[in-house]
């Protein structure tokens, strides 16, 4: 049994973590309600005047609706090729499986700032204009990894009897696919693509470099920062960003936590359903 003292202190230290983690946002979160246009402390009054603010300017809106389609696309392009290699890396042993699963994650290890420099070389090589279609670019070299991740590590610690029950039923790779693996990983799924959309809405570095005239709003926030300008807007801006951000993590965290790992890991009803219906064909 641990010291009481122990716990105390491993308390304090954990509350001195999170608060070191979570003051800097609170305080954000707070001016951004701050009726004076300097940031003071203690705060003179409180207002939703700057969040009108932002919502009436034209660029802010623009910069939002630019990060939103190129999160969603990003997200749709990790989804279809993160699980399509995680399935066939998981499925088939050939050579140079191992080297294929170190260059997928490789993105995601390297310095953003790396990566959009390889990216914008590459786009200068090639002639491509930057512009949507680099920054979905840009932005789907790391998105795939987190699918990737997700569902190869859904795939490991899911058991092979009932693959291969239905393999022995007759079923095809595709059947067996569609009717039994697909809703053992359908959480790694959701929760690898609300990952990618969350990476993708506030992803700033690799932005910068293939983006050209473009402005997502990460960039607006920051070319605004840097400025010095708007920053009571900036706040309100960066409150919704927040929000935003939040809201698939947590939702992610939800589908895929310990629970539905464990429970992923277990025969799901309709895998055994699945199976017994081949099972009726045969």
């Amino acid at each position: 049994m641990e010291p009481a003292g122990l716990r105390v202190a491993l308390r304090i230290w954990v509350a001195l973590v999170l608060a070191f983690l979570f003051i800097p946002i609170a305080l954000i979160v707070l001016y951004a309600f701050n009726s004076s246009t300097i940031e003071s402390w203690p705060i003179p009054g409180f207002t939703l005047h700057w969040f009108s603010v932002a919502w009436n300017d034209q660029q802010v809106r623009g910069a939002l609706l630019l990060s939103l389609r190129v999160g969603l696309i990003s997200m749709a392009i990790a989804l279809v090729l993160g699980s399509a290699v995680a399935y066939a890396v998981h499925k088939f042993t050939f050579f140079g499986r191992e080297a294929i699963s170190f260059l997928l994650v490789l993105p995601l290890a390297l310095p953003g700032i790396i990566t959009g420099i390889a990216l914008n070389s590459l786009f200068a090589f090639t002639g491509t204009q930057l512009g949507t279609l680099t920054i979905v670019i840009g932005h789907a070299t790391f998105c795939i990894v987190v699918v990737f991740n997700n569902i190869i590590a859904r795939l490991r610690r899911l058991p092979g009897s009932l693959a291969e029950a239905s393999m022995d039923l007759g079923a095809r790779g595709w059947q067996t696919l569609l009717r039994v693996t697909l809703p053992m990983t359908a959480t790694a799924l959701v929760s690898g693509a609300l990952l990618a959309f969350a990476l993708s809405f506030d992803e700033v570095i690799v932005t910068v470099f293939t983006a050209g005239a473009q402005n997502t709003l990460p960039l607006w926030i920051f070319g605004a920062i840097r400025l010095g300008q708007q920053l009571p807007e900036v706040n309100a801006v960066v409150t919704v960003v927040i929000a935003l951000t939040l809201i698939p993590v947590v939702i992610a965290a939800r589908v895929a936590g310990a629970g539905a790992i464990t429970r992923s890991a277990r025969p799901g009803p309709a895998s055994r359903a699945a199976v017994r219906k081949l099972s009726a064909g045969a």
